[in-house]
């Protein structure tokens, strides 16, 4: 029994510093996006996409146009901030709390999906947080 414990509390310890180290990949991608869509860059915010997301806008122009017109506080985020990573729905949902130029706050989850060995952004969908109050 104690080596059993003993075992799971090493499997923690070693898992954990993977687990940050993909939260930061994760959060990198995120802020990647953010930081070519506050510079214009739709061309590069448009690979931070999975390749379902692609598919479905076909371009990066048409990919911009839906998130200023969708989600204009991602288009220029006055600030954000991450919450926490999740797996629900088979999928893994990074929480990210954004405030746009009024600094209204807006909670977001992202869908992130593992492709070829890169992180990329799968969906994006607001949620109801209690801790934001919009």
């Amino acid at each position: 029994m104690r080596s059993l414990l003993f075992g799971l509390m090493v499997g923690l310890m070693l898992s954990a510093p993977a687990g940050a180290q993909q939260a930061d990949a994760i959060q990198g991608v995120i802020r990647g996006q953010m930081d070519a869509f506050r510079s214009g860059d739709v061309d590069a915010a448009f690979d931070y996409a999975s390749p379902g997301i692609q598919g479905l806008f076909g371009t990066a122009e048409s990919f911009g146009q839906m998130v200023r017109e969708g989600y204009p506080m991602v288009w220029h985020p006055q600030s954000v901030e991450f919450g926490s990573l999740s797996q629900t729905e088979g999928a893994l949902w990074q929480r990210v709390i954004v405030r746009d130029g009024q600094g209204v706050p807006y909670a977001l989850d992202y869908m992130m999906e593992q492709i070829n060995g890169a992180w990329r952004i799968g969906g994006v969908r607001f949620v109801t947080d209690p801790a934001v109050s919009a």
